[in-house]
């Protein structure tokens, strides 16, 4: 059984100047974020720019990603589409190339009723054999899943869990109370701010755009709560709040790909039109690079 728990980088997709994929850079990026002790990868998600990506190259990434990582963490592949039958096919291939655990999405665009998403998510789970990780970002698609469809879709054997990245809190809250019965469920933050909270509450950790930038100091939340750490675990939480207030300067997944470039790392610029950071920001967000290295973050 795949265990489900812990920080997962929701990790980037590297481009060339010309927006193909950088798949050396892409290796590269699978083992300098295992190295650093994450729990899991996620290619494809938000800050994978899944947005962006046909499905060919949606395809290459998570055969890159899944190879390079050769078994030693659980590969989160995110399959959601707007439609049920693309999303079944999307997540047919992900399982057939290897993919552990699945993310889907809520459809997006079209407004849906809770009868809607139980339906569309029931038959993707029917569809694949591998765990179903619901994702909740109603900013991102105007769907929002429901306590109440949570646990309605917890009752399906192989979904397994959810991601919120609603950004409330409550929400998360009432995931968890409203799934306590069914014990091997796990609730993830999408919010990087409440991981340390997630786990208190009886969370399992988080889905982590910022683990991309500083993957250890992210790791260490963890790591240090579930050694009984509290205090430094809530250290490492707080410390990651410098470069997240830098996020008003742009796209949240922009700035963090913009980061990783700025440590180095030959990563390119998010695709057009979602690449524009202004000079003010750059400037903030090398700062806190900066700053933080003098502190030893990684």
């Amino acid at each position: 059984m795949t265990v489900l728990r812990g920080i997962i980088p929701p990790i980037i997709t590297p481009m060339n100047e010309d927006e193909s994929i950088n798949e050396p850079e892409l290796r590269n990026q699978v083992n300098r974020l295992i190295q650093a002790g994450v729990h899991g990868l996620f290619p494809f998600g938000t800050n994978g720019e899944s947005y962006i990506l046909n499905e060919k190259e949606k395809e290459r990434v998570l055969a890159v990603v899944v190879e390079e990582n050769a078994g030693r963490v659980p590969v989160y592949a995110g399959s959601g589409c707007v439609g049920t039958k693309d999303t079944i096919r999307m997540s047919q291939m992900a399982q057939s190339l290897g993919a552990d655990v699945l993310s889907v999405i809520t459809p997006w665009f079209a407004k849906a009723s809770d009868e809607e998403l139980y339906q569309h998510y029931q038959a993707v789970a029917k569809a694949v054999t591998i765990p179903v990780v619901l994702y909740n970002i109603p900013a991102r698609t105007g769907n929002s899943l429901s306590p109440a469809l949570v646990e309605r879709l917890s009752a399906v054997e192989n979904i397994v869990g959810v991601k919120d990245s609603s950004g409330n809190f409550d929400n998360m809250l009432q995931y968890l109370e409203r799934t306590r019965k069914r014990e091997d469920f796990v609730v993830l933050s999408g919010n990087d701010s409440l991981i340390y909270w997630n786990l208190l509450a009886g969370g399992s950790g988080g889905i982590a755009g910022c683990a991309n930038v500083y993957p250890e100091t992210m790791t260490a939340i963890y790591e240090r709560f579930i050694k009984g750490d509290l205090e430094g675990a809530r250290k490492a939480q707080d410390s990651i709040r410098s470069f997240r207030n830098c996020f008003k300067y742009g796209n949240p997944n922009t700035i963090v790909k913009t980061a990783v470039a700025m440590l180095g790392y030959p990563v390119g610029k998010c695709r057009a039109p979602f690449n524009q950071i202004p000079d003010e920001g750059i400037q903030a967000i090398q700062r806190v690079i900066d700053e933080n290295r003098e502190l030893g973050m990684k």
